[in-house]
């Protein structure tokens, strides 16, 4: 026997208008079809039809996750503060952490993610190998500070998500529980019925190596990944990376000085020089835990800090400030060349290759110079790629030029290897008698954040539109209005849920037909179910919410197929 959700008791409230502050479609539509409301910035109320798709997703999860043998656990939410501390995250989180004090001046915060805690949680209950291995998750509430919580649930302070953790005595283990997560996921999105990428990512604070993103392209998104149209090849643009190819350099000239007044933009070096922007070197110079660094690529590249930021975490990034040229003569704001700096980390991106002429900055006002090579008149310290990655890039596997598009991460998962076992020590007594460290993975879906993926990837013009699997009914029943049609579809509702079929069906009074049938649009239940006109012949009118397709059906056949289905 299925749920049969009568409107007249359901606490729904659905509107005409999208709400102002709404900039994505999940947000307007999740809003006006009733299934959140807004508390406050960032912070969501789930309302009953929202709650059911919610916890559908979750369903749906945590059924993939116990087939690879996971063990659901729930850990709290508010969490003391040496665990992070010993693990540095509690200062490379930063502003993103909700921090609080209890009454007698002990420090907490409220959970972004949980490695610390499941680490501590294993080390308490594992002692041997013969424990291992183990794979842990819960689906639970988590917390960041969002600085600009915006486009609905999709960036929220608080969200729900899906976080699982396995533990392993072996590198080959780890690769063996992070294959069975993938494999896990694939099956996940799947049946939640969502359009998804695989792209390779960076791990960022959470440390660790292998590490990939799962992607569902929507306009709204907030993350640009790259797809190559002639390989598999796709990638979250961080983690793009570019061959370094040095060149025969021998046959350029001796440096050249040039006389550059007013030029201290690469716009208006190469205006006053006549030459392409990509022929000169722009030297970006950061600050990496408060020690001058210089950046160095092509003139019509852009350095992406954030790529930057990633690559050498966990120090922290930040522009240099005029205050920091004071003092400095090696440092000519606006005409700084590798060539002469005195000690400055010098980091170059990998179009800066050895043998690679430029023209750059001299470290003199008003000049420049040329002929600058790379490996002959500066060394570079290090090379990364920290170029913001443009559409036509190169393929790292067929040289194709890439395509950029906009995606909502979904999923992410992650070999954290020893990082967290090593900070808190966790061992384990190993076959040969002797303590083993163990290697960890982090494996994360975004439940909430799925529900406003899939109102993106599956709205039309007239409202939602969900897949059966996540749908908060299989069947939207409307009666038209008339107390004939009102009594054939509460007792079709009926007979349908005595079948199995879960059932929302429109009984309200006083309502419209029109306005019922606009709800059943914007509600998005796969099938509507209409006592309409010929409800006195004990026929109905069947539609399918996706394709429009109409058929008229008695109640066993409407029974029937739906029950089916």
């Amino acid at each position: 026997m299925a749920q049969v959700q009568r409107m007249s008791r359901l606490m729904v409230k659905t509107l005409r208008d999208d709400p102002a502050d709404a900039e994505t479609l999940s947000h307007k539509l999740l809003v006006r079809a009733g299934y959140v409301r807004r508390n406050s910035a960032g912070i969501w109320t789930w309302l009953p039809l929202g709650k059911k798709v919610l916890d559908n997703i979750s369903r749906v999860v945590r059924e993939e996750m116990d087939a690879i043998g996971a063990q659901e656990v729930l850990l709290p939410a508010l969490l003391p503060k040496e665990p992070y501390e010993a693990s540095a995250r509690w200062e490379e989180y930063g502003d993103l952490l909700f921090r609080l004090k209890d009454r007698k001046g002990g420090e907490y915060l409220l959970g972004p993610t949980h490695e610390e805690i499941f680490t501590l949680v294993v080390k308490d209950q594992v002692a041997s190998y013969k424990d291992l291995p183990v794979m842990l998750y819960q689906i639970q509430t988590k917390y960041r500070d969002e600085a600009r919580p915006r486009s609905g649930v999709l960036r929220g302070r608080e969200f729900q998500m899906k976080d699982s953790y396995s533990f392993d005595t072996t590198d080959e283990g780890l690769a063996e529980s992070y294959a069975l997560h993938r494999a896990a996921y694939q099956k996940i999105f799947a049946r939640l019925g969502l359009d998804y990428r695989i792209v390779s990512a960076v791990s960022g604070a959470m440390g660790g190596s292998a590490s990939e993103e799962f992607l569902a392209p929507a306009a709204a998104g907030e993350d640009t990944f790259v797809d190559c149209p002639s390989c598999d090849y796709a990638a979250n643009t961080e983690a793009v990376t570019f061959a370094l190819k040095p060149v025969d350099g021998s046959g350029v000239g001796p440096v050249e000085e040039l006389d550059t007044p007013d030029t201290p933009t690469i716009e208006t070096l190469a205006e006053h020089l006549g030459v392409p922007a990509s022929a000169t070197l722009k030297n970006l110079l950061v600050k990496v835990d408060g020690e001058i660094v210089a950046v160095g690529v092509p003139g019509n590249r852009e350095v992406d800090l954030g790529k930057l930021g990633e690559h050498l975490a966990p120090a922290v990034v930040e522009l240099v400030t005029a205050e920091d040229f004071e003092g400095r003569g090696d440092l000519v704001r606006g005409y700084v060349g590798p060539q002469g700096l005195e000690k400055v980390r010098y980091i170059a991106d990998p179009r800066v290759a050895p043998g690679t002429a430029w023209i750059t900055g001299a470290n003199k006002v008003n000049t420049h110079a040329k002929n600058v090579v790379a490996g002959r008149d500066f060394e570079v310290d290090d090379y990364l790629d920290v170029v913001v990655v443009e559409e036509g890039d190169p393929c790292p596997e067929c040289g194709t030029g890439l395509k950029l598009d906009r995606a909502i991460e979904i999923g992410h998962i992650f070999q954290l290897g020893r990082k967290y076992a090593d900070t808190f020590q966790l061992d384990v007594l190993g076959q040969q008698g002797k303590p083993v460290r163990v290697t960890m993975g982090s494996y994360g879906i975004g439940v909430s954040r799925a529900v406003a993926a899939l109102a993106e990837q599956s709205a039309d013009e007239q409202g939602l539109c969900w897949p059966k699997e996540i749908a908060p009914a299989d069947v939207h029943v409307v009666a038209a209005g008339k107390a004939l049609q009102t009594e054939l579809a509460l007792d079709v509702s009926e007979k349908l849920g005595a079948a199995g079929v879960r059932v929302l069906v429109d009984d309200r009074a006083g309502v419209s037909p029109g306005v019922k049938f606009t709800d059943a649009e914007l509600i998005g239940v796969p099938k509507i179910l209409v006592a309409g006109r010929r409800s006195a012949e004990g026929v109905l009118e069947l539609k399918d919410r996706r394709t429009g397709e109409r058929e008229e059906l008695t109640v066993d056949e409407a029974i029937a197929r739906l029950a089916a289905e």
